[in-house]
């Protein structure tokens, strides 16, 4: 599939980069109408294999791959990173940009109507894959979503702040919606799989039970937990509302280290999240001066509102007597 002609405005976007911009806003536009078909054309949920990592890759996620890879040929992109390849594919030895993507994010959700979304991280390309990729987070040059929900949306950042662009119906384009993002500074809501509890770490149980204890426990407030399984959403989300999202290490064979990608889905996320004036970190430490030390790895990922990915980095540095499942009064943090 390639770019048709200018689908987005190019008024707040880097020259250089707009055809790439431009490209992939055009296969999302693509995408959209696919998944809007929903059962009514191909089975878009359907299991057709396993990615590198060995999770499930739907029919979707492969038909976004192959879309994406097949449109940024043309692009200026050289290096070609996806969650759905083993390795780095070059698509234009002559090309600037290295592009790393997450094609279909959340794709488990494709049958049940729920929110999901391309993830990309674009750097300026060096003569080899792996040091193109596996370098500082805070090296990205762009990073941004596009969300498929009750509006198809692009969230991006060049890296001077964050702006958000609808898909309208009426003109077939992306239009400008926000061209300031800034995550809300007060929010009561925190977004984390508690089905999880028992293998998490003893801070990050601290944290929750803390939320959990509402106005009675040391923050004095009442919460609403969501959780919604796709990062896309769970970002967008935090985007909008303000919050925080947790997905922790825990003691489960395989999740040691979280079990998010830090260059197709950490990397790219904290970037935006930080440049719309939120935190993110890997728990305690932030995702932007971290570095992936392979093309898969992964990473523990916490983000949202500033104080309150602070407040959990925090929970990390108390006694362990004091983050016990028996102490209750971290009277350190009452709010």
């Amino acid at each position: 599939m390639q770019p048709n002609g200018n689908i987005i405005g190019n008024d707040q976007i880097p020259a250089d980069l707009y055809p790439l911009i431009n490209g992939l806003c055009t296969v999302g536009a693509e995408l959209a109408k696919t998944i809007a078909r929903g059962s009514l054309g191909q089975t878009l949920g359907g299991n057709v294999g396993e990615n590198t990592d060995g999770d499930q890759q739907k029919a979707l996620d492969v038909m976004a791959d192959e879309a994406f890879a097949e449109a940024l040929k043309s692009l200026s992109v050289r290096w070609y990173a996806s969650e759905e390849q083993e390795i780095v594919v070059e698509l234009d030895p002559k090309g600037k940009y290295a592009l790393a993507i997450d094609p279909l994010d959340g794709s488990s959700n494709i049958d049940v109507n729920v929110s999901i979304g391309t993830i990309f991280s674009i750097f300026k390309a060096k003569d080899g894959a792996d040091e193109s990729f596996l370098r500082p987070a805070n090296e990205q040059i762009a990073a941004g979503y596009i969300i498929f929900g009750p509006q198809t949306g692009l969230m991006v950042t060049f890296g001077e702040g964050t702006q958000f662009y609808i898909l309208s119906p009426d003109t077939g384009r992306y239009e400008m919606a926000n061209d300031r993002v800034i995550v809300p500074k007060e929010s009561n809501e925190y977004a984390i799989n508690a089905s999880n509890y028992r293998h998490w770490s003893n801070p990050v149980r601290a944290y929750i039970d803390d939320c959990i204890a509402g106005a009675d426990g040391v923050h004095g407030r009442n919460f609403n937990m969501r959780w919604v399984a796709s990062l896309v959403a769970e970002t967008h989300r935090i985007l909008t509302r303000g919050g925080i999202f947790l997905y922790p290490s825990d003691d489960r064979e395989g999740y040691g280290a979280g079990r998010l990608r830090m260059l197709y889905e950490c990397a790219p996320m904290a970037f935006l999240v930080e440049q719309a004036e939120g935190h993110a970190t890997n728990e305690h430490d932030r995702i932007l001066d971290q570095t992936a030390k392979e093309l898969h790895a992964r990473t523990p990922f916490v983000f949202g509102t500033p104080y309150k990915v602070d407040r959990l980095a925090s929970y990390h540095d108390l006694p362990e007597k004091e983050v016990s499942a028996l102490f209750g009064s971290r009277g350190l943090f009452r709010d």
